[in-house]
């Protein structure tokens, strides 16, 4: 087995480590060689591809067509034979977005249904439902044990924390706590016990005590149009991209201050952090690329050409 992986790497058909990039405007997923910033492949995503993540094995990458909150698909892409499989159908719900993979199985929003949910891999079908009676439900972030997520709600301008009871049905009943926070709150990140918030309308970073559900801190952050915050895996550093401006933020999360604005072209919205921690990658949806930055310089090393509008990313890390 390791001779036959040992050749595919070399034919190009296996990565150990991979950077997906969704092109919106090619309606493409690019497989991309991190070592070359180059791209090894690319496959149909189906309308309006948003976000991307990849199945824990990294044989499958999903992606959510979006449609403003109308479309009901998304697609699936074989990751080793670089081929676009059939699309899964999630009839009635509508409007997929934020994904994430974890504990085996698929979790998105939908947007247009005011609604999360999950997917099992095996089967291709929905086997669980959970509303959130909030408006624009974007993304979502699930955590290791199963039994709390997290939601930004943009036209709400609030996060939902969503955790399981201990109740007469735990596998059913599920709190949910509204926290009101900024204006356009869409990207956030997790770390420890501590959530961070962008608020594209405001310009502030709400900062999330997820322990006492309830915001403790609020940044007057200068992030007005930001569209993700991302942090480094060692958790010192946030960044803010933002769709209207020449530059990603830099935060010190440990002082709450501003470290940096790295110039990046004329806007950037998904942002993709290198397992290792050595680099980052901001989508330049405007510029048609994706820049690459040294986190430890915090200055831009290269560029991804992966097509037109380029946004959500993620990446494919083979066990």
């Amino acid at each position: 087995m390791k001779i036959i992986g040992i050749l595919l790497l070399s034919l190009g058909l296996l990565q150990a480590d991979s950077l997906l990039v969704l092109s919106k405007g090619d309606l493409t997923l690019s497989i991309v060689d991190p070592s070359t910033l180059k791209v090894i492949a690319k496959m149909p995503t189906g309308p309006d591809p948003h976000e991307v993540i990849a199945s824990t094995d990294g044989k499958f990458a999903y992606i959510s067509n979006y449609g403003g909150g109308t479309y009901n698909t998304i697609t699936v892409v074989d990751l080793l034979a670089h081929k676009t499989l059939t699309a899964i159908d999630l009839g009635a719900l509508k409007g997929p977005h934020g994904l994430i993979y974890t504990g085996g199985k698929l979790w998105f929003t939908v947007e247009g249904s005011k609604a999360i949910g999950s997917l099992d891999p095996a089967t291709n079908k929905v086997d669980w439902v959970l509303g959130t009676g909030q408006n624009r439900t974007h993304m979502i972030y699930v955590f290791n044990d199963l039994k709390r997520m997290v939601t930004s709600n943009i036209n709400s301008a609030t996060m939902t924390i969503i955790e399981q009871t201990a109740g007469r049905n735990p596998a059913t009943d599920w709190n949910e706590t509204v926290v009101p926070v900024g204006r356009g709150a869409e990207g956030f990140d997790v770390t420890g016990q501590e959530l961070w918030a962008a608020n594209a309308q405001d310009g502030t970073i709400s900062i999330v005590d997820l322990s006492g559900k309830k915001v403790v801190e609020t940044l007057d952050a200068n992030v007005k149009s930001a569209n993700r915050l991302k942090f480094t895996p060692d958790g010192k550093l946030a960044l803010v991209s933002l769709l209207a401006s020449p530059e990603v933020a830099v935060f010190d999360v440990a002082t709450r201050k501003l470290k940096k604005r790295i110039p990046i072209g004329s806007g950037a919205a998904g942002i993709a952090m290198q397992p290792d921690g050595s680099r980052a990658f901001a989508a330049c949806t405007p510029d048609v690329y994706v820049a690459v930055i040294d986190l430890k310089t915090l200055e831009v090393t290269g560029h991804v050409e992966a097509g037109k509008n380029p946004d959500g990313m993620a990446w494919v890390n083979r066990p």
